[in-house]
């Protein structure tokens, strides 16, 4: 165990955690929303700080960040716990496990100074906090970020975005690129399927935004509940206007899993419609996901039309950016050592 960042004590042994934007009060002997952090006489402590149920080397695609060291690879990892409950969660044997399990906590015990040997060995070029929550484990991705941004390693968060300020405070810095799921816009889906808020993530994405870190959105289309063209005009006005022409957004294909088995999988169309919403609106760059070999996921000028980099799921077939610049134009693509 660990104490505890971002929270306060209160009277009769409670705390207060400002961590995430459920801002819990944890009566002694309890656990947050989260399930991985206890107040145990009055102390908050992090029950996951050095226990690692996941870990791998991935394409930094997969995250996916498309305009961030595209072709590098991501030492990547994650501790048990969410504070989100969705109903179609990928990961959910681990990310509710505490859930599920009676409380149960497990994962390898991996020290920061680890993480960072490991991702220097396997030659990554970044360190991703992903498959759960990160903001849930902040602890342990807090110190690990240091110890890498220290040897030159980057710091990814690939998140739900229900973070609080203090805690991008206190990594702004360290944290070099996040993606964030915006996974619909209205809040009766975050209710819902969720079990959060709306307004909470779109406040954390715009100060993400405000304090310069790498910002690209994903949201995963599910027929029937998030697919209609309200909803992606929506995101895409939303990203424009409040974020900038230039963030990212992936549009990604739904499969049916965990406890959201009534929807069918998302069709290539539903996703190309998503795109041209998001590219009629005017992003700069609109990517479709889960679905290889329909174009969608290459990188095109904005400008002039260009592909620049050429992907089939999450390998990169070609990349023909100049110093961050388009060679047929010359106009200058946004992103994090595009080439």
């Amino acid at each position: 165990m660990k104490e505890a960042l971002l929270y306060d004590k209160l009277e009769k042994d409670r705390v207060y955690c400002y961590l995430c934007q459920f801002h819990c009060k944890i009566a002694e002997g309890k656990r947050g929303i989260c399930g991985v952090r206890e107040n145990r006489g009055g102390t908050l402590y992090t029950l996951v700080y050095d226990r690692i149920v996941s870990r791998a080397v991935d394409p930094i695609e997969k995250k996916p960040l498309f305009n961030f060291m595209p072709g590098s690879t991501s030492y990547s990892i994650a501790t048990v716990g969410c504070n989100f409950r969705c109903l179609h969660c990928q990961n959910y044997e681990i990310s509710q496990m505490p859930r599920h399990k009676e409380a149960r906590i497990v994962g390898e015990k991996v020290t920061p100074a680890e993480i960072v040997a490991e991702a220097k060995k396997y030659n990554c070029k970044s360190i991703s906090y992903t498959y759960t929550e990160p903001t849930i484990f902040f602890e342990l991705a807090y110190d690990t970020a240091k110890l890498a941004h220290h040897e030159g390693i980057k710091n990814v968060f690939v998140s739900n975005g229900y973070m609080t300020k203090e805690m991008l405070d206190m990594i702004d810095g360290y944290l070099d690129g996040i993606n964030v799921d915006l996974k619909a816009f209205t809040e009766e889906h975050y209710k819902k399927v969720c079990g959060a808020k709306l307004q909470g993530v779109l406040d954390s994405l715009k100060y993400i935004k405000k304090l310069g870190i790498w910002l690209e959105v994903t949201t995963l289309v599910i027929p029937g509940y998030n697919d209609s063209d309200e909803s992606f005009q929506n995101i895409a006005q939303f990203i424009k206007n409040e974020l900038g022409e230039e963030v990212p957004w992936h549009v990604t294909a739904f499969y049916p899993t965990y406890k959201l088995l009534d929807a069918p999988r998302t069709s290539a169309e539903t996703l190309r419609r998503a795109r041209n919403i998001g590219q009629r609106a005017g992003l700069r760059y609109v990517y479709e996901g889960n679905i290889p070999g329909e174009g969608g996921e290459n990188t095109y000028c904005y400008n002039c039309g260009e592909i620049l980099i050429e992907r089939y799921g999450y390998r990169i077939i070609k990349n023909s950016v100049i110093n961050n610049c388009c060679p047929a134009c010359n106009s200058q693509i946004d992103g994090i050592d595009i080439a």
